[in-house]
């Protein structure tokens, strides 16, 4: 009888049958030598099995006869060694049929799976719960153990769990992991990370693997549910007994995970449990000498539950954000907060030609954190079109970041192409459950992101949503993207692209709508608002066009315009419009695209890493794009190209304050030609905390003809003179 997780802990998972992965051919394959699994009876342990593993290629249903590779775990296998032939092969016709309304399979003739292997040398006997966890997979995972099946996971995105208990033996063990080859491993209907610019889709175990061994009874879960008005955690625990009938107390206690005083504690009396029975355990643990989490102080708590057989550690921090219906406006623990931001298009950097082992090396990941954070002023991201592998969410908890959590969906709306995706509801509920498990308990992620930039013609992402919506005991907002059906707190998605139309002029701004629009349907303005992508005025790191904007560079600068140019167009013209959308304040959130992606010649969109290893940024993008962030910041709200000759101009400005305190200042207005000052004033302005001032400076005539800048500077804030620049001539 086949047996995985799901029929391990029916409780936990929505009662859908998967459908069987007829086509998918992949066994696993693992080598690794524990000694150290001879601790205490009822202990639970949880051993890493990242490292190197053998890896080979073959057929779906074939075990292959040698392993002649290895391969780094977690990774991709095209950090095989040695290199396998054209692993990950590009699309068909991608390169050549830049059609959006074709839908792009992927076929991997050279082989149909990858297959990693290790053995385990377990020194005891094999305790009641033997849990394999594969963290994530592409595409499709299959667990043998001594030549016997386990059992599958298919979704590529989210955590495998698969049962050893009946098939591991006290002594040396082999176990095979095999992945699918390609995204046509997976049944039609199972999301496989589709994403209109991508050409390369590489398999791969990126995420952690572990083994558990416990126990009964077991905590197969726990979840922190933060409780900041009454300083107090809700705490779920769900305990299951695989084994014979026993009892036991569960206790709970908090610390503070850097001085590891305890902040909280509760202990049940004795629970009866029966044979395969399962208990949910409530309760409310107060935490003496509360403090919040924000992102300036991201402050944790560790929870170890224990049971007289099992332990169970997950980390949580004491933060609530919620947006309110009203104001439209996200409030961190009860009070307004703005989200500013980025995306990270992991998945599109995983082709790119220097991703390597990057995104594993985690010194790297969280220097680009503090990048972020030190260098732009950002607080916040969005994963898009993709999730990272599980450490950066530590990260993220640790370095004070909020994360728009985006499931790898992109199909678009109708009338966007001729094919149709179709999903199975009930399966997508599955894996957005297995998602939600995985993250709840982090700080760091404020919204479930179903999907980006689609609308299916049958409501499966609308139905997935509602089946599992009430499972998050915090109640944070989902973003649905194109659907209409969201709830009063849930996000509407904002993408205004004022340049995908390539006339578009930096004057034209002047007539665009404050009420953010850039999406399927029209803006009913009921729902807080996040503008997670805008601009669409990528170069890649050259500085040479994409595909999608070298039109619009020959409107802007003419056909022979150099990369210097075009960088600095780009950096002016993406820090205007940040600054308007931020100094308009009708949205909760302004999240640039995108600060992480890939380089490809004949690709659609970058990031703005001149060197992406060392996180070094392109110049001009960091000289202006910078101040547009700061949380003191302002807006010349003056869009015209030209000045008529010796004619009094008026140049209005909003000064904004993301802080809760006010800030009083100087505001200097200067105008130059030729880097040559030929005007200067100055006003002293007071900005409300978490509000906005408006004021205005005289522009004196000017006769000279030529090309002149204005500069308003708020002189002195806490983060250093901020400034906001417009070019015109006469």
């Amino acid at each position: 009888m086949k047996q995985n997780f799901l029929s391990l802990f029916p409780t936990l998972f929505i009662p859908v049958k998967m459908k069987k992965l007829n086509q998918l051919s992949f066994l696993f394959a693992i080598l690794l030598i524990l000694n150290g699994c001879s601790g205490k009876s009822g202990q639970r342990e949880t051993i890493s099995l990242n490292g190197t593993w053998q890896i080979a290629e073959g057929k779906k249903d074939i075990m292959p006869p040698v392993y002649n590779h290895t391969i780094a775990v977690p990774g991709l296998v095209t950090l095989a060694e040695p290199e396998f032939e054209n692993a990950a092969p590009p699309v068909p016709d991608r390169y050549s049929d830049r059609n959006p309304n074709k839908y792009y399979p992927q076929q991997d003739s050279i082989r149909d799976a990858y297959w990693y292997r290790r053995m385990v040398t377990i020194s005891k006997n094999i305790p009641e719960v033997a849990l394999l966890k594969v963290g994530k997979a592409m595409f499709g995972t299959k667990v043998f153990v001594n030549g016997t099946f386990v059992g599958e996971h298919l979704p590529s995105f989210t955590p495998g769990y698969f049962d050893l208990k009946k098939f591991l033996v006290k002594g040396e063990n082999e176990l095979l992991i095999a992945v699918g080859s390609c995204r046509n491993s997976l049944p039609s209907d199972v999301p496989d990370g589709f994403d209109y610019e991508k050409v390369r889709y590489i398999s791969g175990i990126y995420d952690n693997v572990e083994l558990i061994l416990s126990g009964t009874p077991y905590i197969k879960n726990v979840q922190v549910a933060p409780d900041v008005k009454n300083m107090q955690a809700r705490v779920q625990a769900i305990l299951i007994n695989p084994g014979e009938a026993n009892n036991s107390e569960v206790t709970f206690i908090v610390k503070e995970s850097k001085s590891g005083l305890v902040a909280g504690e509760y202990k049940t009396g004795k629970l009866e449990f029966g044979k395969d029975d399962e208990k949910v355990v409530d309760i409310v643990i107060p935490i003496t000498n509360c403090t919040f989490w924000t992102p300036d102080n991201p402050f944790l708590y560790n929870l170890d539950v224990t049971t007289s057989s099992d332990s169970y550690k997950t980390r949580f921090g004491m933060r609530e954000l919620k947006f309110n219906p009203e104001t439209r406006m996200a409030e961190l623990n009860g009070k307004p907060f703005f989200l500013r931001g980025t995306n990270i298009t992991l998945y599109r950097f995983f082709e790119d030609s220097l991703c390597g082992n990057l995104p594993w090396n985690y010194d790297w990941v969280r220097k680009m954190h503090k990048k972020f954070r030190e260098d732009m002023f950002w607080n916040s991201y969005r994963n898009c079109i993709g999730f990272p592998p599980e450490e950066w969410y530590d990260i993220a908890d640790e370095e004070g970041f909020m994360i728009q959590d985006e499931f790898p969906i992109w199909y678009g709306a109708p009338g966007w192409n001729t094919w149709t995706k179709k999903l199975d509801a009930g399966n997508l509920a599955v894996e957005f459950r297995e998602w939600m498990q995985e993250r709840w308990n982090h700080p760091s992620v404020i919204v479930w992101d179903s999907n980006n930039e689609t609308l299916l013609n049958e409501p499966t992402i609308d139905s997935a949503i509602a089946k599992v919506r009430s499972l998050d005991l915090s109640g944070r907002s989902w973003d649905n993207s194109y659907s209409t059906n969201r709830a009063p707190n849930d996000i509407f998605e904002s993408h205004p692209y004022h340049y995908s139309n390539p006339d578009f002029k930096f004057k034209d701004m002047v007539k665009a709508s404050i009420v953010p629009q850039g999406n399927n349907h029209k803006n009913p303005e009921t729902n807080p608002v996040i503008i997670n992508e805008y601009g669409w005025l990528w170069l890649n790191r050259n500085g040479a066009t994409t595909t999608l904007t070298t039109k619009l560079y020959d409107n802007l600068l003419g056909k022979n315009s150099t990369a210097a140019q075009r960088w600095e167009i780009y950096a002016k013209y993406t820090a205007a419009e940040t600054e308007f959308w931020r100094c308009h304040r009708q949205v909760a959130g302004v999240l640039h695209f995108t600060a992480l992606g890939y380089d490809r010649p004949d690709g659609q969109t970058c990031d703005n890493w001149i060197d992406v290893a060392n996180l070094v940024w392109e110049p001009q993008f960091y000289k202006y794009v910078r101040d547009a962030f700061a949380p003191v910041g302002l807006m010349i709200d003056f869009w015209d190209e030209t000045v008529k000759k010796g004619v009094a101009t008026n140049i209005p400005v909003i000064v904004i304050n993301d802080l809760e305190k006010d800030w009083s200042g100087i505001v200097s207005f200067t105008v130059l030609k030729d880097d040559k000052t030929v005007q200067q004033k100055q006003v002293s302005i007071i900005v409300k905390g978490l509000g906005k001032s408006e004021t205005s400076f005289t522009m004196d005539p000017v006769s000279e003809p030529g090309n002149y800048t204005i500069e308003v500077i708020l002189l002195n804030t806490p983060f250093g003179n901020i400034k906001s620049t417009r070019n015109f001539r006469i």
